[in-house]
């Protein structure tokens, strides 16, 4: 008798529930015909032979030809080899189709779709991001779509996440000649994320705990908490030339 637990790790190989039941049940005989698969894995002998086809392409399970015709099990070591491998090869197909349509006129189609976005009430493009790596994907976003200047304040704490998280997407912005500024406390716990972004952006150690990050004083995104458990963590994402520049003002004129 297998637990559920472990057939549900089996299934990460990429199996169903009757594949994964199958699998095991020969892995324990070796060898074993269908019927006797069915049998000890409870999978109904009329799906039995269309899982054990499907194992047998992705290369789980030898068949053995004669008469019953016999199953033999692939070692687990070659099985977890396979997995890999195929996984690699489906997961660079992917990047090469994506990679295809963004070289495409599909992807122009797409931009010209979502100019409609322009005549939105800014009050529609406001929403609440919850969780630390949704914001911080949202926060690559703004970095790596940003045009003209990125202004991102931040705590002792955030500013060593935010130079592992964001490192790319600076340099991406910075490419593009993008203006970047950080402000945030500089201390010794910190000191080695200043040195990996010190040569992507303006530094500036300001005595501010606050946390938010401006765009071309376009959109704001701005965080609800100073610093709590990564699942909790909250921000209110904003587009609104008005609302993001005044802050920005406000921002800058706390400086002087």
């Amino acid at each position: 008798m297998l637990s559920k637990e472990f057939l549900n790790k089996v299934k990460d190989f990429g199996l169903n529930s009757y594949e994964a039941k199958i699998w095991a049940a020969i892995l324990s005989r070796g060898i074993s015909t269908a019927s006797e698969l069915s049998d000890i894995s409870n999978v109904p002998r009329s799906r039995a032979y269309d899982v054990l086809e499907s194992l047998e392409k992705k290369g789980f399970i030898i068949m053995k030809l004669g008469k019953p015709i016999k199953y033999i099990a692939v070692p687990p070591e070659e099985v977890i080899h396979r997995v890999k491998k195929r996984i690699g090869e489906e997961a660079e197909q992917r990047v090469k189709l994506v990679e295809s349509i963004e070289r495409s006129d599909v992807l122009d189609e797409l931009k010209l779709l979502h100019q409609g976005i322009q005549h939105i009430d800014p009050t529609e493009l406001s929403s609440a991001i919850k969780g630390q790596e949704n914001i911080y994907n949202h926060l690559s976003s703004m970095i790596k779509g940003a045009k003209q200047s990125v202004t991102l304040v931040t705590n002792e704490e955030g500013l060593r996440r935010k130079a592992e998280a964001l490192r790319h997407s600076f340099e991406i912005a910075q490419r593009r000649g993008v203006k970047i500024e950080i402000f945030a406390p500089f201390t010794e716990k910190n000191k080695k994320a200043v040195e990996a972004l010190k040569n992507l952006a303006m530094l500036k150690s300001v005595p501010f705990h606050s946390r938010f990050c401006i765009v071309d004083n376009e959109s704001l995104l701005f965080m609800l908490v100073e610093d709590i458990h990564a699942a909790y963590d909250t921000a209110v994402f904003v587009k609104s030339p008005y609302f993001a520049g005044t802050v920005k003002s406000l921002f800058d004129a706390s400086l002087k």
